[in-house]
Parts: structure tokens; sequence; C-alpha cells
């Protein structure tokens, strides 16, 4: 039986599931703990977490952790959302939080939470064979799929947010006319966008999951019968019902919304924006009838976890080269995430292509830095903590056949140098190689350093680059989203390139839409 703690670092709450995972691969839940923390507050304005969300999320996560930890829960998957995407600090968060509990935090895309949320969602309700339309709304961003029993066809992250709304459009209290049909006017303009594409389908249902979705369904409930509703999952609420909520959250002030019957305080200011988007959602889907599910982004964490385990038991497929073969074969022995290796490797090659007319080395250092991307982050297998240098002893003698004792060499040194420290001729390993290779694991170092950087998500946000070699190096990043995590990483990490290759480095974003930041 295997323990697993499944932390999701929200815009509003971080949640934390304990589960139990059994050798039939099903899975038991085994206690679930939240605290409401606000961490998005203020972040969609400034584009900043404050400092005091900082600390009321590092304070939550040391508690969680540790509460895991006692309970025999070793093994914490943990992941951060639109709050921590998209802040310019969100960088200094993480490393925060990485010192206070020893937790390294994964940053998702909007698609990936997506893709997570279908995954809980089909797993906690019986979809149909016909299209139904889910609906997360967390604090910060809105997640809208369209799919079915089997598939999802499209998952969209909308920046439609209960507090990213109440931040931009609710500004007093009670709101004005003006800033009610603002609000309204936002959220049908992000879901015109966002729904474009699926006019072509007639949904069967719509499906909604959050907790502003089971704040309002407990409301309605109470309203409906006089008592809380018997169970989340499953229960559904009307638009006529919606909309009469709605109007009286617009109406009132902080106490007026305070005095309705089931309603979380804590929600008190960002159940207007989520209510109000619910309706626009059945009003778009032509519908009358919203479904609640009880599962979402972290019951989908825990079945995709056990999902790459069971891929992790297939047959390794073959690999033609010889050499590269008995790279991958290793890296997978080493239980490495093989996607963020091969991307960090793709953006390595393209670096290392690029800027040839500075370098002048050929197809074999080509080759060695390839390994040495694919390589670098098997020292986790040992440890976490300074797993560069695990990572180095573990390619050294790794017996790498195919390779000879120099190359082996070159790629383990290469692949040492790919975070911390520089190579330095203090370093004997370092010290022991002639000036020529000295030269060669600077140069594929300082290049490896930097792509690892641009993968600090591990969603390959930065899908492409392109090198301007002048006075100064130009780096044009194409990114799929919010890039504000690789930027910090790759800032981090850039003083060696910019040493090898004597320039000063700048980054240009380009998102695939075409727009530049």
């Amino acid at each position: 039986m295997s323990k697993l703690a499944v932390i999701d670092i929200g815009t509003n709450s971080i949640h934390m599931i304990l589960v139990e995972i059994g050798t039939d691969f099903s899975c038991k839940v085994m206690d679930r703990f939240k605290d409401m923390v606000r961490l998005g507050d203020g972040t969609f304005m400034n584009r900043s977490l404050s400092e005091a969300a900082m600390m009321r999320g590092t304070d939550a996560l040391r508690n969680l952790t540790n509460l895991a930890r006692n309970k025999g829960f070793d093994r914490i998957v943990a992941t951060a959302t639109s709050a921590v995407r998209e802040a310019k600090n969100g960088g200094e968060f993480l490393q925060l939080v990485e010192a206070e509990t020893g937790l390294e935090v994964q940053v998702i895309t909007g698609k990936e939470e997506a893709r997570l949320i279908y995954i809980g969602v089909r797993n906690g309700m019986e979809l149909s064979r016909t299209p139904s339309l889910i609906a997360d709304v967390g604090g910060g961003s809105v997640e809208v799929i369209a799919c079915n029993q089997k598939q999802m066809f499209f998952g969209r992250s909308l920046k439609l947010g209960t507090i990213r709304l109440k931040d931009l459009c609710l500004k007093e209290d009670p709101p004005t006319k003006g800033m009610i049909k603002e609000l309204e006017k936002t959220i049908n303009a992000g879901l015109d966008a966002g729904l474009k594409s699926s006019r072509d389908f007639k949904f069967s249902s719509v499906v909604a999951t959050s907790g502003t979705a089971g704040n309002l369904t407990e409301i309605i409930y109470l309203r409906r019968s006089g008592k809380p509703v018997p169970q989340l999952n499953l229960a559904t609420i009307g638009i006529t019902e919606i909309r009469e909520i709605e109007a009286e959250l617009a109406l009132g002030d902080v106490n007026a919304r305070l005095a309705i019957p089931g309603l979380d305080p804590k929600r008190v200011d960002t159940l207007l924006p989520g209510t109000m988007f619910f309706r626009c959602l059945l009003e778009h889907a032509g519908h009358k009838t919203l479904t609640i599910s009880d599962k979402a982004l972290r019951e989908g964490v825990i079945f995709d976890f056990i999902e790459r385990h069971r891929a992790g038991l297939q047959a390794e497929q073959e690999i033609p080269n010889t050499r590269r073969r008995n790279v991958m074969l290793f890296g997978r022995r080493c239980h490495y995430e093989e996607s963020h290796a091969i991307h960090v490797a793709m953006l390595s090659l393209r670096l290392f292509d690029e800027c040839i007319p500075l370098h002048d080395l050929g197809d074999q250092e080509r080759e060695w830095l390839e390994y040495a991307a694919l390589l670098h982050d098997v020292g986790y297998v040992i440890r976490r903590r300074q797993h560069h240098k695990h990572t180095y002893y573990l390619i050294k003698h790794g017996d790498l056949s195919g390779l000879t004792a120099e190359e082996v060499n070159v790629v383990a040194l290469v692949a040492r140098y790919h975070r911390r420290a520089v190579p330095k001729d203090k370093h004997d390993d370092f010290k022991s190689l002639s000036g020529r290779q000295r030269k060669i694991v600077r140069i594929l170092s300082a290049i490896l350093r930097l792509a690892d950087g641009l993968d600090r998500s591990q969603f390959s946000v930065v899908q492409q680059v392109h090198v301007s070699i002048g006075d100064m190096i130009e780096l044009e990043l194409t990114c799929t989203s919010d890039p504000e995590l690789e930027l910090w990483a790759a800032r981090k990490r850039v003083s060696l390139f910019e040493k090898v290759f004597h320039r000063p480095v700048e980054f240009l974003c380009v998102y695939s839409n075409g727009q530049q930041e």
C-alpha cells in the first residue's frame, strides 16, 4: 500500500488530500484538509504576490506538510495554479516554500490544470457519450472543458477567477450598477472568446466544480428545502435559482450578504462574480440546470499519478540510436521526468545551433550536450538536495555503454554544472581535464543552465528559442502561456552564458498568438 499526499495551492485556498494507493491501483481517501489563505488577493492588479499572502501561504504549507509527514505520508505532490503562475515573484514564493518546508511545488499551466480537472470529474461522475461542458471556477482563472466519458475535446483557462474579477470590477461595496454591468460584460467577453469553438457542440450537461459552486449550492438547497444539501456530488441547481441569489448578492453590502443563510463568510466578496459566471455560462450553453461535481484538480492529480505509475511499468520502447538508447534507458532506470528532460535537450540544442558563430563547436560536442541535458536531473533518484552532484556520480558510474570514458566524464560534468556552482579549477574533476575539454564543459554547461531555467515549470511553456547575436544576445522566446517563472529562473542562471560568450543577454517573449511582451 503506497501513501500519497496531494497539495493544491490555489488562488483562494490550499487543499490537501491524503490517499492510500492499493496494489490494484485503486485509491482510498484517508483525510482532507483546507486552509483559505487568499494567496491571490491583489495579485492580478499588481502581478505580484503580497508579502502578507506569501507568509499566509508558507505558514499553511508548513502546517500541512508537517501533518502529512507525521501521518506517514512522505511522498507529497504539490501543484500551484494561476496566482503563482502569473506573479512576477512567484519564483521567490516557491523558493521560500522550499526553504521552509522542503516542498518542491510544480506550477502547472492552465491547459494542464484543465486536463487534470477533467480526469478528476470523469472519475467522480458518469459522463455521457455526448459532450458535456465542465467549468471549474478558481480565484484567478476558470477552466472550461468540453468532453465526454472518453476524451477531452478542448480545455481552456480563462482569466475570469472570482478574486481577479472582484479586484478588476467590484471596487466599491455595495457595487454600483455600472460595476455590475462591467462585471457581466467582462464575463461574457471571456466566455465568447473561450467558448467560440464550442458552438459546434450540443452539450448534454453543464457541470460545475469548485468551492464557489459548492457554496452557491449550499445556499440554494437551504433556501429550497430548509436543509443542507445531502450530497454535493451530482446535486443540481437551476438558472432561476442562480439568478435570484445573484440579484440578492448584487444589491446588498457586506452585512446583507453575510445574513444570507449558508453563505461562507470567507466568500462574502467573491461569491457574486462566481454566481454571475455560472448564470452567464448556462446562458451561453443554452442550459437551465447546473450539475455539481465534488471532484476537481486534486483528484485529477491523484488519478494522473496512478496512470503515470502504470505507464512506467510498461515495456521500454525501442530507440534506434544505440548511444541515445542507452542514455534514455539509464534515465528511465533513474525514474527521471522524461518529458522535461527531452524538452530541455531540445532547447539546449536550439541554443547550441544558433550560437555556433560564438562557440564554433561541432557535432560531437552537440551530442554530448544532448546527453547531459537528458540526464541532468537523474540525481533526484538519490536525493533532491544537491541532486546535480548525485547526477555527476550516477553518470560517471552508470555504465553508459557506447560512450568512451572521456565522453562520459564530459557529459557528467556538463550535467553536474547545470545548477549551483559554475566550473572552477579548484574542482578536482574539472581541473583534470585538458584545456580544450575545460572550454567545452564551460560552454555546454552555460547552455544547459539556461535551457533548464527556460523550462522551470516543466510544462514546456517556452516552446522555441531564436537567438540574435550583436553587441548583446537577444533570446526571443515563443511561449504558450505566462512565462514569468521561466524568465525568473533563466535570469538567475544566465550569468555563465554571458561570461562565456562575452555579451549581455536580453529576453523577448512572443506568445504563440503573436502577442509580444
